[in-house]
């Protein structure tokens, strides 16, 4: 097993900025904590780390409890969002510096750092400072740094953060290729969920200091537990149960329910009505390239998006203010205790 984090909380003063959590995340694997801003994502990694220690629980790594080892014990790869790279050492030496602390032999640290120099695709600028490197070269330099002493787990905190969306998605592409080369256990933390679907194995979405599912990227997506991760994993229009647009549908009976969670892609535009659709208006067309987004105004007053592929957007060549008719095809429903 790779990490095996069992009912482990942490409280800094009156906030508690991990709560119970258990988690288990299998060898090998790549795998996001995924939350907002204060939702314990960067605490919890930081304990996995030994950066922080838990108030209770425990920490298992491949097997072995390391709740209160040292940093140094644990073997772990940490890479900062802000590199944290060393200014006056070269790219090699930046490299090597884990490798020199372990006074390893030259030879082995010569060939070591040549090795990821070829992994990170940076084998000519080796010699190089980090002010001579952009942003996303300067953030695999330090994934090269924490990958060479060959660390058990790797903890990545926000790695892309401070780039510009462009190269983080240069970077995001990268990174899931080495994680394919190396197998390093990976956790890494981030609030942008398109990142944690595109590059994660798994992804543990967090609130409020707890874990509200893992999953993989498609189950929690089709499937979410919660209300919180129906909003958070993607687009969705909140309906009352009582909405017109459910009228006549085949998707059971929601009057009862305060709230009911429908997919933009799971809002069917048709040009002409029949027995199970809505009456609605164009109020807006939103332009995102590969999609169209269409801002509807139903009857009573409720405004839903829906998104439409380029095609059927084409076929349906809508206007704005023109009358149309939708339906759902796709509808969530949560019990009622759940808040979010």
């Amino acid at each position: 097993m790779g990490i095996v984090v069992e009912n482990v909380s942490k409280q800094f003063g009156d906030f508690q900025a991990v709560d119970d959590v258990s988690l288990t995340i299998e060898s090998g694997s790549l795998v996001a904590l995924l939350g907002s801003s204060g939702s314990g994502k960067s605490t919890l990694l930081r304990l996995v780390a030994g950066l922080e220690t838990p108030d209770q629980g425990r920490i298992l790594l491949t097997g072995k409890d390391a709740t209160h080892q040292t940093v140094q014990e644990r073997r772990i790869g940490f890479v900062f969002q802000h590199y944290a790279l060393f200014k006056h050492m070269t790219v090699r030496q930046n490299i090597a510096f884990g490798l020199d602390i372990r006074k390893e032999k030259k030879e082995k640290i010569r060939d070591r750092v040549e090795e990821l120099l070829d992994l990170i695709q940076l084998s000519g600028l080796g010699n190089r400072y980090p002010s001579q490197l952009s942003g996303g070269q300067r953030q695999r330099v330090a994934l090269a740094r924490a990958l060479a002493v060959e660390p058990k787990v790797l903890l990545l905190d926000e790695p892309f953060g401070a780039l510009d969306a462009r190269v983080r998605k240069d970077l995001r592409a990268w990174l899931r290729r080495l994680h394919d080369e190396v197998h390093v256990t990976t956790v890494f933390v981030t609030h942008d969920r398109e990142e944690a679907m595109e590059v994660a194995d798994e992804i543990a979405i967090m609130n409020k200091g707890k874990v509200e599912q893992v999953g993989r990227p498609g189950d929690i997506y089709d499937h979410p537990a919660t209300p919180f991760v129906m909003q958070f994993i993607g687009p969705v229009n909140v309906l009352p149960g009582t909405s017109r647009i459910f009228d006549g549908q085949g998707n059971g009976d929601h009057r009862n329910e305060p709230e009911v969670f429908l997919r933009p892609h799971d809002v069917l535009v048709e040009l002409y009505p029949d027995s199970a659709t809505t009456p609605a208006r164009v109020n807006r067309l939103i332009h995102l390239g590969w999609e169209i987004q269409a801002e509807l105004a139903l009857d009573d007053g409720q405004v839903v998006t829906a998104h439409l592929t380029r095609d059927r957007f084409d076929e349906l060549d809508l206007k704005p203010q023109q009358r149309v008719f939708v339906k759902p095809r796709g509808v969530n429903a949560f019990p009622l205790h759940y808040s979010i």
